[in-house]
């Protein structure tokens, strides 16, 4: 009886620390990305000449006279990259026309981040996508196919 009463808390316990471990990793997706547009923007503004870094790794990439880059390197190690159980992943318009960024990259016009979780259900339970409007949508579903580079997607609700 004892054991059987043990055994019923303990599979209790684990199921509320799945749980707790998944809503972690989607609480820290979210902020990675909100960091990822903050950072976008602050390129744009400073080393893009009006445009954004096309890569993850180039948002890691210090501008000339700087010692860090936009993003520390836990955000700019890898294109795509693997963080907290979630495959985050950029892609973008490349500018056709001007220069090239102060970090010698070639611009994106406009840009979409997609973030999925890297074992649905395990690591992570939602989806999560944004673009350079910088609003971030969360939904039960990939976003990587129909995450448009501005504007809202066609599903997925905006995360406050």
């Amino acid at each position: 009886m004892v054991l059987s009463i043990v055994a019923l808390l303990a599979s209790a316990a684990m199921v509320g620390y799945r749980q707790s471990r998944i809503r972690a990793a989607e609480a820290s997706i979210v902020s990675s990305l909100n960091t990822l547009n903050q950072a976008q923007f602050i390129y744009m503004q400073s080393c893009g000449q009006q445009r954004y870094a096309p890569t993850l790794v180039a948002l890691g990439t210090p501008a000339p006279g700087n010692d860090h880059g936009f993003v520390s390197t836990d955000l700019s190690a890898s294109d795509p990259l693997l963080k907290g159980g979630y495959v985050i992943d950029m892609t973008g318009t490349p500018a056709t026309e001007g220069e090239q960024t102060c970090t010698g990259s070639v611009p994106l016009t406009s840009y979409r981040i997609t973030a999925d979780p890297s074992n649905a259900g395990v690591s992570g339970i939602h989806f999560y996508g944004t673009n350079g409007d910088r609003v971030i949508y969360g939904d039960l579903v990939s976003f990587t196919k129909d995450m448009p580079e501005t504007g809202a997607p066609g599903h997925g609700e905006e995360i406050r």
